[in-house]
């Protein structure tokens, strides 16, 4: 069992006061916000390396690496060595795109079908900018700002890549035939 898979089936449900403040990402607005020493949240899920809580009736994400601020232990932060080759690189993009999850959706966005394609590009300065091309489950989903939130973030993890943007489009549009099979087996939808 995975350290999220253990936080989900201890914690789910359970009120914790956090203990100390901690940057977390608004749902569904997508935006960096702190919660403060000593509020008491719920842990909702913890999906990839999110846990999701609520918090005076609204909903954030804390990432793995801020568990402490639950009373947890941290996850490492996902990270690549400096000499990190090309393909390295862009493995570790679909790797952390793979912790990602639509909080109402307890299957990946990689495996859901939402991510239609990932280029990374180096800038003149030398940096590197990683454009994502997805789409959403529908085009009134409220979760679009919240997913690109968290891949930016996972994704700036290694020091190789400066800036990540995130284009989301709805040309094709999603449908369940995007799903891999296991996200299918996992949805019971066949």
């Amino acid at each position: 069992m995975s350290a999220m898979e253990q936080v989900d089936a201890l914690y789910k449900g359970q009120e914790m006061p956090l203990q100390r403040d901690v940057e977390v990402i608004s749902i569904p607005f997508g935006k960096t916000v702190t919660l403060t020493e000593d509020s008491i949240v719920s842990v909702m899920q913890a999906k990839g390396s999110t846990v999701s809580v609520a918090f005076e009736g609204r909903l954030f994400l804390i990432e793995g690496a801020n568990l402490d601020a639950l009373g947890l232990e941290s996850l490492p932060r996902p990270t690549l060595p400096e000499d990190a080759s090309e393909e390295e690189i862009e493995q570790f993009v679909w790797d952390q795109l793979r912790t990602c999850f639509d909080p109402e959706i307890p299957v990946d966005i990689v495996e859901l079908g939402l991510v239609y394609g990932c280029r990374i590009e180096r800038l003149l300065s030398g940096e590197r900018l990683v454009t994502i091309r997805m789409t959403l489950t529908a085009p009134g989903c409220g979760m679009g700002d919240v997913i690109a939130a968290d891949a930016r973030n996972k994704i700036l993890g290694a020091p190789q890549i400066s800036k990540v943007h995130v284009d989301i489009v709805f040309d094709p549009p999603w449908s369940r035939e995007m799903m891999s099979e296991e996200a299918r087996l996992e949805l019971g939808m066949f």
